[in-house]
């Protein structure tokens, strides 16, 4: 088989979940399990976390509905709510709570008749600008709402735009809004992405919704104390599959990207673009080769990339490589591609997922 894979490790998820939980003692946490949980594998995810989490939240009902079939009997939210008002016949039987951010949702829910109400999560667009109601019109939904007969429970939500970057003053600033907008209406308060839950304690509120961190990658671009405790929960290795000597002034690979500037010895492994390996990756991003640290050479194609191997004469046909997880950091790599981390794990593809526990 072709040895490209990604471990998956379930305990190493624990414990970051465990770690957000500790930030914030007296909240409670989503763990954020959308977009194949971020590349990790939704159920086999929830499932090492069903012990653990206090709910899950995804992005769309096709992402809960896996869930459910998997046997997750946790709280799921849809953060995006319903699409199509025929969504919510499956949202009541299926018990999924619902971010509600826009007036067609509500228009839906005003007009539905429910065998059961709904857990909904108003959403606040305290100034990130994407979705959300606006301050001056909140209040008056946030009533309604209380009103209705649709409604079980209200929780007040909104969404940081620049946690990450501490010193913009832009979370301050949302932080007001937010208190400003809703202090007065009661109800618990959902605030905190990953950023959020690491770096701004005083917005932790009563439901963190804690995403990247889960996965072990930093959403910050500076050393940040807390992330610094969190462990990788993928490692993406392959193999070298064949070693090549090139002399001086010679170009390797497509559009002869890079060209050697001494006698070099490469190695060619089995992982490329169509794995989710970012084509757009610099000369020089970092892998591991048994262990020891190089670089990328050459532009990445759809199956294959190649390495400097010159100063690491052990290697050879055969020998491990790592592309990010325990001892390089997806963020690092990330960074060398002009990306994320987030998008390093949810682009991951046809590489078979391994899972250790």
């Amino acid at each position: 088989m072709r040895p490209a894979h990604a471990v998956i490790d379930l305990s190493a998820l624990r414990h970051n979940y465990q770690f957000a939980k500790t930030l914030a003692p007296a909240a409670r946490a989503l763990a954020v399990v959308k977009a194949n949980a971020y590349g990790h594998g939704a159920v086999r995810c929830a499932e090492a976390l069903r012990e653990l989490a206090d709910g899950f939240a995804v992005a769309c009902i096709e992402e809960a509905l896996e869930l459910r079939q998997a046997g997750i009997s946790q709280p799921i939210l849809l953060l995006e709510g319903w699409f199509e008002v025929t969504e919510l016949e499956l949202i009541v039987e299926h018990d999924l709570w619902v971010v509600i951010h826009h007036h067609g949702q509500l228009a839906d829910l005003a007009e539905a008749r429910l065998a059961r109400p709904l857990n909904v999560w108003l959403k606040l667009d305290s100034g990130m600008h994407r979705v959300g109601f606006a301050p001056d019109e909140y209040p008056a939904i946030w009533r309604s709402l209380e009103n209705s007969p649709n409604v079980a429970s209200l929780t007040r939500m909104t969404h940081f735009s620049r946690a990450d970057e501490p010193e913009t003053g832009r979370t301050e600033e949302q932080l007001a809004v937010f208190h400003r907008t809703t202090d007065a209406l009661g109800g618990p308060a959902s605030l905190c992405n990953s950023p959020g839950v690491l770096a701004w304690p005083a917005a932790h509120g009563d439901w963190l919704r804690p995403g990247i961190m889960l996965y072990g990658a930093t959403p910050f671009e500076f050393e940040q104390t807390h992330a610094e405790r969190l462990l990788p929960v993928m490692q993406l290795d392959s193999k070298i599959i064949a070693v090549r000597q090139i002399e001086t002034g010679e170009p390797i690979g497509y559009g002869s990207r890079f060209v050697t500037q001494r006698p070099t010895r490469i190695g060619v492994v089995a992982m490329g673009y169509a794995d989710g390996y970012p084509r757009h990756a610099r000369d020089g991003t970092p892998v591991l080769v048994g262990g020891q640290r190089t670089g990328l050479i050459g532009r990445v194609s759809m199956d294959m990339l190649t390495v400097d191997l010159t100063d690491l004469p052990q290697a050879g046909l055969g020998t491990p490589v790592r592309f990010w997880g325990n001892g390089l950091n997806a963020s690092e790599v990330a960074a060398h591609a002009s990306t994320i981390a987030y998008q390093l794990f949810c682009n991951l593809n046809r590489v078979q997922r391994l899972y250790r526990d």
